[in-house]
């Protein structure tokens, strides 16, 4: 395998839930390549979310390193911090709470090319005009409020948003389950087209095992804070070690036939 662009080693991440220390992560570790998917998946409660908003230091760990593109990413702080956000970047499973709902969709988009000095002033229209053709929506979408277009619509300019910056990689926690599954498909071959033309690599946040396989190239199995197995995607689907991985294949049968 090619060299990890992000390498988490030893993630632990403990909270306190009255008078009782809970432990959310114990001693996880990820990597995932240049223009790869890892897929992270587990039951609710496993920890796979709290572990992406960990590598995206939207949360501080306890304990463990993080790695990104060669950085120490935990010893960044201030500017340093701010500066490596524009080649990390998530994708939230509301994308309505994301938002603010009253902006408009082209001043969400303009704001982080402005935000990472991508495009000047004279260039924001036409640079959110292209952002939106790459999700597959048209240009007249920008004059439009947040709040008054579809789910589906919210999703596809949140990953516009996310590609502004042209990140090195995109996390996307659930962000598709709360879609239909027509809108599901399109979002993932919107995706999966994505990183054939800019290289990104994802980290999939899902606890649906089929929609991980369509598109991970590797997949770890997270259960209570732990990775208890990881691998190519189609020998974890095919061939599960874990109890959990056995449990999320079970739950959707014809993974293994067509695996």
């Amino acid at each position: 395998m090619n060299a990890p662009l992000l390498a988490a080693t030893g993630i632990s991440k403990t909270y306190a839930n009255g008078s009782r220390r809970v432990a959310a992560l114990d001693q996880a570790s990820v990597a995932v390549t240049h223009g790869q998917t890892l897929g992270l998946v587990g039951s609710s409660g496993s920890g796979k979310s709290t572990l992406a908003r960990i590598l995206l230091r939207l949360i501080e760990p306890d304990a463990g390193r993080i790695d990104f593109a060669g950085v120490d990413l935990l010893s960044l702080r201030g500017e340093k911090l701010r500066a490596i956000r524009r080649h990390i970047q998530m994708v939230f499973q509301d994308p309505l709470s994301a938002f603010n709902p009253r902006a408009t969709v082209g001043s969400a988009l303009a704001d982080p090319l402005r935000i990472h000095a991508i495009a000047n002033p004279s260039e924001l229209r036409a640079a959110v005009a292209d952002l939106l053709e790459r999700v597959g929506l048209g240009p007249a979408l920008a004059l439009r409020a947040i709040h008054e277009i579809s789910g589906g619509q919210r999703q596809r300019v949140a990953i516009a948003r996310a590609i502004a910056t042209k990140p090195d990689l995109i996390v996307l926690d659930e962000a598709l389950s709360a879609l239909d599954v027509s809108v599901r498909g399109k979002i993932l071959d919107l995706l999966v087209d994505l990183q054939r033309e800019h290289g990104i690599a994802y980290i999939f946040v899902s606890h649906d095992l089929a929609v991980v396989r369509a598109i991970s190239h590797r997949i770890a199995v997270m259960d209570a804070g732990q990775i208890v197995e990881h691998g190519p995607a189609r020998d974890v689907v095919a061939n599960p070690q874990s109890a959990a991985g056995r449990a999320l294949v079970a739950a959707v049968p014809r993974l293994r036939l067509n695996a």
